[in-house]
């Protein structure tokens, strides 16, 4: 096989932070409050609106998305260096890695 100059293999390219936490969805974390359809955060402060779910999968803790108010799943990295989360959206198994903002 022949690549381009400058082109990496997928192999090359993939993120570290995914290959180790693995691609499995039956080895994620349970949530940490048992409840993978609720913000953890937004719950505490008596508030119900967010756009999407997040789960830690270092830890399993449950946050609002970007697009939410609160950004809480985001807040848990910059607070934790947990950097690989899944979508928590029934039907939806792709991950997001914070530290090279990368999915797959």
């Amino acid at each position: 096989m022949t690549f381009a100059r400058g082109a990496q293999s997928d192999a090359d390219r993939r993120c570290v932070e995914l290959a180790a936490i693995g691609a499995d969805i039956n080895a994620d974390p349970e949530p940490r409050n048992g409840d993978r359809s609720a913000c953890e955060e937004c719950t505490q402060l008596g508030e119900h609106h967010w756009a999407h779910l997040r789960i830690c999968l270092t830890c399993g803790h449950v946050g609002c998305c970007d697009s939410s108010p609160r950004r809480h799943a985001a807040a848990h990295f910059d607070e934790t260096g947990h950097s690989v989360m899944r979508s928590a959206e029934p039907g939806e198994v792709w991950r997001w890695c914070y530290v090279h903002q990368s999915t797959d």
